[in-house]
């Protein structure tokens, strides 16, 4: 039952001590294979009860109506066979296993319509084929000088003419001497492979003389009057050799070799036996000739309680061990067979899906280097970079103007924060470690602050200069105004800040199963438990509202940069943050677009429009001066040139009165100014350039 997967069975006894034993013994036996029973039925041992017909009429409803296919019968002979006439009857089939009671029984193989009932199985002793036994059965004969009885009857009940019975030979009558006589009859009426197992045993009891009496080929050494106990004694743990074949009996006298799975086999309408496996006792293995069985499209019946669950499920038992549902194998189990009782978990490194078949190597995700976003960020960066090269160099070059000679130093330590910041950008990028993690975002910490520190600092200034236009109290007021010593003490702070995270709350690389890609595991950097990492990040957003508020309530043309500049990045932020907490997955994303735009923020709020004014300036004083050379040839131009050099001397002195007043070089010169402060240069140039023309010859 085990081998085909028959769990599912009904078992039919009597009610005899053959028919108690056994079924407890197969109970006991079929627990332990996870075979259940359907229903259990005990039927008397005897045919004279009046209702028995009623009973196997009832047993054949109840046998029609289970969804069990395999039926064990544990009965005699009569009652098999009253049972399979009614099963006859409605032509219903199954699979029965016979006890050997009635396993080899002829009279049931010559049933009317016996091969409407189905398979049959069983198991006997070791069978085979006697060498020249067929030979005997046709040629009985007794030798001279040797009585027999019993092939002397045999002869006589066959080919005597004179006593006719169902068993007389039709040429018994033309027969002279019936002891003389012969034909096949026994070897049709004899099933020859069962006697086999009668030649074993009368081998096996022949051995263990041979070995009690001590004997040889010629004669026998011990007492022949021996006790019966002495014989048992030796039939255990005995071994001896026949037709080329080893055969075996352990210590409790059992058989060794095994048993012969035997079928009833169609034979025109009736059943003849047919070995289609064999039992090995010693391994406890079912060998089975799969050719020799009829199976309909070489397909086992099926007969048990639930479908078998397909591999990627497990069995969910109910009461009965043998009933249960399929459930799916849960994410990181998995079953590669049919009918697992549990799944089971994959190996370190592996994962599976719900209901999978196998598990699969984790896939490692990260921002890598040839990603689309990774390269835009590339891209972003170099970029931001190079403007921030660029306008150090402008800044040098023009470092004697007065838009960018008071702000030199301050601006290269905003650039090189923010060059800083773009830096740990970069580290975002590829296959995380401990020290990346820790430096992409130290980096950032260290130098976005030190840019808004910065940026702070213009914000004091220009707030200090606003809010006194008393020169006394506005004295005092400087003695807050050390840029540098601010610088240095709010990037101090931050670099504490740090300090601290990485020392007791250290960033960390973690792996986390994904939630958007399947069999994936995100490798990211870890904030240990958020206090560092949110305190790095409110420190900066509280620098950033503090220069807001300062250069929003000195508002003017000079901070409108911070103003902006500072509202980008606590904009970026706060739109990033909801995101960052709720997106484990996109964090590192988030991050880098937060710092990106906090960065191009400030460097097109502060540093653009200065590019812008330096750059305008120069081009309009280059067309101003190419304007100023062109002849002059009309008196009337002294008059204009009078008059233009008036108005020239006095914008200067404006400039000159607007110079004492403010000192801060960011705001002190206007729109307005600037204009003033081009038009005299370029007034200035053409009187020199006139006055020279005036020298030269008229010719010229």
């Amino acid at each position: 039952m085990a081998r085909f997967n028959w769990d599912w069975v009904k078992v039919v006894s009597v009610n005899d001590d053959y028919g108690n034993l056994d079924p407890e013994n197969f109970l006991q036996d079929a627990k332990k294979e996870d075979i259940c029973v359907d229903f259990q039925e005990v039927l008397p041992d005897y045919l004279s009860l009046q209702n028995i017909e009623q009973q196997i009429k009832e047993l054949a409803d109840h046998i029609r109506s289970s969804s069990a296919k395999v039926v064990l019968l544990i009965l005699r002979p009569d009652l098999v066979k009253m049972l399979f006439e009614e099963m006859i009857k409605t032509n219903t089939s199954r699979i029965w296993i016979a006890s050997d009671d009635w396993s080899t029984t002829h009279d049931l193989m010559k049933t009317k319509g016996i091969n409407k009932v189905g398979e049959i199985f069983a198991f006997t002793f070791v069978t085979g084929m006697i060498p020249g036994f067929e030979d005997y059965l046709k040629n009985l004969t007794i030798s001279p000088g040797v009585r027999n009885d019993f092939i002397s009857e045999y002869k006589q009940l066959r080919f005597s003419c004179s006593q006719q019975s169902e068993h007389t030979s039709p040429l018994a009558c033309n027969v002279t001497d019936p002891q003389e006589a012969n034909d096949d009859y026994l070897i049709n009426a004899v099933h020859l492979m069962e006697v086999y197992s009668q030649r074993i045993g009368v081998y096996a009891v022949a051995n263990a003389i041979r070995k009690l009496l001590h004997c040889n080929d010629t004669a026998c050494s011990e007492d022949t009057n021996f006790m019966p106990w002495k014989l048992v004694d030796l039939l255990r743990n005995l071994t001896f050799t026949l037709d080329n074949e080893t055969y075996s009996f352990n210590q409790y006298g059992d058989f060794e070799n095994g048993y012969d799975l035997i079928m009833w086999t169609q034979s025109g309408d009736e059943r003849m036996l047919d070995v289609v496996g064999r039992f090995l006792i010693k391994s406890g293995e079912l060998e089975v000739d799969e050719h020799k069985l009829p199976w309909p499209n070489n397909t086992v019946p099926f007969s048990r309680c639930s479908d078998p669950c397909p591999p990627g499920t497990e069995k969910n038992i109910s009461k009965i061990s043998c009933c249960y549902n399929c459930t799916d194998c849960r994410d990181g189990y998995y079953s590669d067979k049919q009918d697992q009782p549990a799944c089971q978990k994959c190996p370190e490194g592996f994962w599976s899906l719900p209901g999978s078949k196998e598990c699969q190597k984790w896939k490692i995700w990260f921002l890598d280097w040839s990603a689309a976003y990774s390269i835009v960020v590339m891209i972003g960066t170099v970029v931001g970079a190079l403007l921030l090269v660029f306008s150090v160099i402008l800044y040098i070059l023009h470092r004697e103007k007065r838009i960018i000679k008071d702000i030199l130093v301050i601006s290269c330590l905003m650039k090189f924060g923010l060059m800083v910041s773009f830096g740990g950008v970069i580290l975002f990028l590829g296959s995380p470690n401990i020290h990346l993690c820790r430096a992409q975002q130290t980096m950032y910490g260290l130098g976005f602050t030190l840019c808004v520190s910065c940026i702070l600092v213009k914000a004091v200034h220009t707030f200090l200069e606003l809010m006194s236009s008393n020169p006394a109290k506005q004295h005092k007021l400087r003695k807050f105004d050390k840029p540098f010593i601010i610088i240095g003490i709010l990037t101090a702070i931050q670099a504490l800040i740090c300090i601290f995270w990485m020392v007791f709350d250290p960033v960390d690389v973690e792996e986390k199963q994904s939630k958007t890609q399947l069999l994936t595991l995100n490798r990211l950097c870890a904030q240990g438990s958020m206090y560092g990492f949110g305190a790095m990040h409110v420190y900066i957003a509280l620098l950033a509202v503090l220069c807001f508020g300062l250069a929003f309530k000195g508002r003017d043309d000079e901070t409108d940069p911070i103003v902006f500049s500072m509202l980008i990045h606590l904009f970026a932020w706060l739109c990033f943050i909801p995101v960052f907490i709720s997106q484990y997955e996109s964090r590192p994303i988030v991050q880098i677009s937060g710092i990106m735009v906090s960065n191009y923020g400030v460097i097109f709020c502060h540093f653009a429009p200065k590019w812008f004014k330096i750059l305008s300036a120069k081009s309009e004083t280059l067309r101003s001066t190419k304007t100023a050379v062109d002849p002059l040839t009309d008196d009337s131009d002294s008059g204009m040139i009078c008059n233009f050099t008036r108005s020239s001397r006095e914008t200067i002195s404006n400039l000159s009165m607007l110079q004492s007043r403010f000192s801060f070089a960011e705001s002190e010169i206007s729109n307005s100014d600037n204009k003033s402060l081009h038009l005299s240069e370029i007034s200035l140039a053409s009187l020199r350039h006139r006055r020279r023309r005036s020298q030269r010859p008229r010719s010229l």
